[in-house]
């Protein structure tokens, strides 16, 4: 893969409430360092202070009769390209923010308030943390360049 190729697109944005109730679907999101401005994990752990996933997990659980809603996966940022191959410290480029790798997503017991099969059948295909290189505004439609 040749450096700054792009590679796919933002399809949906997402933060989480501190109180737990629900996933709001967002046009835009700020990122800084301490990772999605007004999201309850902000400030947290940078380097799991962003979680990108792929629209890919949504149809492997749906190859295994498991549907769910974009967001379910507790992603901040839902893309049409999959990042999991990507290795740590791989930088991307999304809008005008730089993110690096800094892990693949654990396996999330969360996700069994869905299905109890689904952290098995994402466990290597969830979603990669990464940590802000670069801050700014990151909106729907923004494409993705590989770094």
């Amino acid at each position: 893969m040749k450096s700054n190729q792009i590679v796919g697109k933002v399809i949906k944005l997402f933060i989480s409430q501190a109180d737990n109730s629900s996933r709001i679907t967002k046009e835009k999101l700020y990122l800084d360092n301490a990772g999605v401005l007004t999201d309850k994990f902000y400030n947290k752990d940078i380097n799991r202070s962003v979680l990108i996933s792929s629209h890919e997990s949504y149809n492997i659980a749906l190859k295994h009769n498991i549907s769910i809603e974009y967001g379910a996966l507790g992603e901040n940022i839902l893309t049409d390209y999959n990042p999991y191959h990507l290795p740590v410290e791989k930088q991307i480029q999304i809008g005008e923010v730089i993110l690096e790798i800094t892990q693949n997503c654990t396996l999330c017991k969360s996700l069994t308030k869905v299905d109890n099969k689904l952290p098995k059948i994402l466990k290597d295909d969830r979603g990669i943390f990464t940590k802000v290189v670069k801050s700014g505004y990151i909106y729907i439609g923004d494409e993705i360049t590989i770094l």
